[in-house]
């Protein structure tokens, strides 16, 4: 299965692997999944420890890579087919972060690995 991590996922994953589902966790730990982590993502994250939202142990620059590499996930660039996806993206969902990790999932027929239920609302495939 290729996995597209959201931020929140990611999150989880590399601060408080509690809050993972099993299922989520499973996911994770087989070998035979591909995961990928969106450079959406990286700038969520970047953004949000700027304005105090999101609180890491060390700069968004370090932690991003490190932990997108111990998770053994690969960074997906956004490309202008997923950009221009959103133009046709139904407005069901506000977060424009989200939006766009849902396009990419869409072009690049990756399954999103999200605890957002709200997201499920889309014509993509998530799991959790």
């Amino acid at each position: 299965m290729k996995l597209l991590l959201d931020t929140a996922a990611f999150l989880n994953a590399a601060l408080e692997p509690d809050r993972l589902s099993s299922h989520a966790r499973g996911l994770l730990l087989d070998a035979g999944n591909e995961r990928y982590l969106s450079t959406i993502s990286a700038l969520e994250i970047a953004i949000k420890h700027a304005l105090g939202k999101i609180e890491l142990r060390e700069r968004p620059e370090r932690f991003v890579p490190t932990h997108r590499e111990r998770l053994g996930a690969k960074a997906l660039r956004l490309d202008e087919e997923s950009a221009l996806h959103l133009a046709r993206l139904p407005a069901l969902h506000r977060d424009p972060f989200d939006r766009t990790l849902i396009c990419q999932a869409i072009v690049h027929g990756l399954v999103l690995l999200t605890p957002d239920e709200q997201i499920s609302r889309y014509p993509v495939r998530t799991v959790w």
